[in-house]
């Protein structure tokens, strides 16, 4: 069956309350034998959709339930009757005079293709604006089934249909799958790789809190891109089911933390001691004391998921008092979970000596607690093209680029026909998600988050100005941060804020997230000399970076070359399906572009 032969979607919608009768609503609606039979004796996918009332911050809202059924009519009734007088949610949906619900049927729907079906809703659902609270966080992302193929094309289908009929509550494809959200979200069908890895983390973690494992530290290792966030995610959503125990997902960036409030806040998930289950690592570890946890003043939180936990830092720093984030951490937790990843390391104040990760990463495998990724999820290219980018973060060497269909790896000769490419790729209708193609850059000009750049005018005169990136006299766009974002976008992530494509990003506000496209600006701080890659603290900006990081020999190292490199390492792999680069260092250019011929 080719896809244009593939039937349209059923979709109807009917009144939902403890005084609606379903089986009266769907007789009353215009259907033909074969809608009426599809609908009421066939699977079905619905959803259950409702104001949010008496919250102030979702005010304008929608709170949804998803699910799938054989029979709509019992599970509806099921719904009505009985769970009312166990759930409050259902009790306030069944008594609203609002709720609606949708019911979606198809010819091709069978068991396993509708809980696809509903899975995909789910991460649609939590992706959208209109929807504040989103009820049913199983995953059911299905195997094989007969119908699988066409389950794409029959949810794209669904998905218009819906559209169509309410695009506020239903926005176009784009505008979800672009969002942050979706790209973190928990309901993402995991690959062989990442399923066995969480059921064998599950399992690992029971061990421990079931005290047949003595060492409490499970470590997931893989390079930027195998999935390791995806993977933390589900491994969130499924931990804190209800009646389960309390998993805390910690963050080092502000950008992440976000995007894990926001999925907490909308499928209900809460920390038992009322501060945020997403958070930093300082945060959680000022609420939770490692003194008073060992006192037994506190008691220790169930689990803690750790992303990137390579940028915990290893000192004392700002409003960290401590010694070692990460041994914190386990002394007030029954579990850490922790995503490690050393190449991902970009400042001094989390350098460690190789020794100590070689050291941490073999207790893990002894313990039989290190989970290993190596499958590339994020960078939708060829083996030959993720070696390409190893080979110059790895072994500082620059081969032939590989010819690749599926991905748009260029060098440009003019930074600004770079930032053009970007442009076409990045949709300039002013919303909240479109668009995910951006410029960044290594950290090679200077910035102050704190205050503002001062210039000198021709007359003398010193006035206030953003910090900037500027190449040769043609080039010339504020850093990140420096431009005015609108109210409605004050929540979003720096990638997601429609006026950041006229700004440089960087490994601050875009490690961890997906491009869709990225024009990578090489800053003068990495050069091609005597046929290899070479790194030049001297013209980095970033003091995280130069400052030279005491060792526990108590020995003063300039590892800026090292972290240069990694930074390099991250702001490479952020293109889903694309990357161009342009490199200021003449050099390095030049051999750039004639490995691209």
């Amino acid at each position: 069956m080719s896809d244009s032969e593939i039937a349209k979607p059923i979709i109807r919608k009917y009144d939902y309350s403890i005084n609606s009768d379903i089986k009266r609503e769907i007789l009353k609606q215009n259907n033909t034998n074969e809608e009426h039979e599809l609908i009421t004796r066939f699977p079905t996918v619905y959803i259950v959709i409702d104001k949010i009332r008496g919250n102030k911050k979702k005010f304008g809202q929608f709170k949804a339930y998803v699910g799938e059924t054989n029979n709509i009519v019992r599970r509806t009734e099921e719904h009505l009757n009985s769970e009312s007088e166990d759930r409050t949610d259902w009790t306030e949906l069944n008594n609203s005079k609002d709720a609606k619900i949708i019911v979606i049927a198809h010819k091709e729907f069978n068991k396993s293709l509708t809980l696809d079906i509903e899975n995909q809703l789910m991460k649609y659902l939590l992706s959208d604006d209109a929807i504040g609270e989103l009820n049913n966080r199983r995953s059911n992302d299905q195997d094989l089934y007969f119908t699988r193929d066409h389950f794409k094309d029959i949810f794209q289908n669904i998905w218009e249909e819906l559209s169509k009929k309410n695009k506020d509550m239903f926005p176009s494809v784009d505008d979800i799958t672009n969002s942050a959200i979706f790209k973190a979200s928990p309901f993402h069908k995991l690959t062989d790789e990442q399923l066995d890895a969480r059921d064998e983390i599950i399992d690992k973690i029971k061990d421990i809190r079931e005290g047949r494992s003595t060492d409490n530290l499970i470590i997931i290792k893989g390079s930027a891109g195998t999935g390791k966030t995806v993977l933390l995610s589900s491994l969130f959503a499924e931990l804190n089911k209800p009646d389960n125990q309390e998993a805390y997902i910690l963050v080092n960036h502000d950008e992440q933390v976000k995007v894990y409030e926001n999925i907490a806040s909308k499928i209900g998930i809460k920390a038992k001691m009322g501060d945020s289950i997403a958070n930093k690592p300082t945060m959680f570890l000022n609420k939770h004391l490692v003194d008073e946890v060992s006192q037994g003043n506190q008691s220790k939180v169930d689990i803690s998921l750790v992303d990137e936990a390579h940028l915990l830092f290893t000192q004392g720093y700002m409003a960290y008092k401590g010694k070692n984030q990460l041994n914190d951490i386990r002394n007030v937790s029954d579990v850490v979970v922790a995503v490690l990843d050393p190449m991902q390391v970009l400042k001094n104040n989390g350098y460690l000596e190789k020794s100590y990760y070689d050291e941490l990463l073999n207790y893990a495998k002894d313990n039989n607690n290190l989970i290993e990724l190596s499958d590339q999820n994020r960078m939708i290219a060829s083996k030959e093209t993720i070696q390409w980018i190893e080979d110059i973060v790895t072994r500082d060497e620059i081969n032939k680029i590989p010819n690749d269909d599926k991905y748009d790896l260029r060098v440009f000769d003019d930074v600004n026909d770079m930032y053009d490419e970007v442009k076409k790729h990045n949709d300039n209708v002013e919303s909240l998600t479109k668009g995910l193609s951006r410029l960044v850059a290594t950290y090679d000009w200077k910035f102050n988050a704190n205050k503002k750049d001062l210039i000198t005018l021709e007359d003398g005169t010193k006035v206030e100005d953003w910090w900037r990136v500027k190449i040769g006299d043609d080039f010339n766009l504020p850093w990140n941060y420096q431009l005015g974002v609108a109210d409605k976008y004050k929540g979003l992530s720096w990638a997601e804020q429609p006026q950041t494509i006229d700004e440089v990003g960087s490994t601050f506000t875009i490690q961890g997230f997906d491009l869709n496209y990225c024009g990578v600006i090489i800053g003068p701080s990495v050069k091609f000399r005597d046929g290899k890659i070479v790194y030049d603290g001297s013209k980095s900006c970033d003091k995280k970076v130069t400052n030279k990081r005491t060792l526990e020999n108590g020995e003063k190292e300039d590892v800026s070359s090292e972290l240069i490199r990694n930074q390099l390492n991250v702001l490479l792999k952020r293109g889903v399906h694309g990357l161009f680069i342009y490199a200021v260092d003449d050099e390095l250019r030049k051999e750039l572009l004639r490995q691209s011929k």
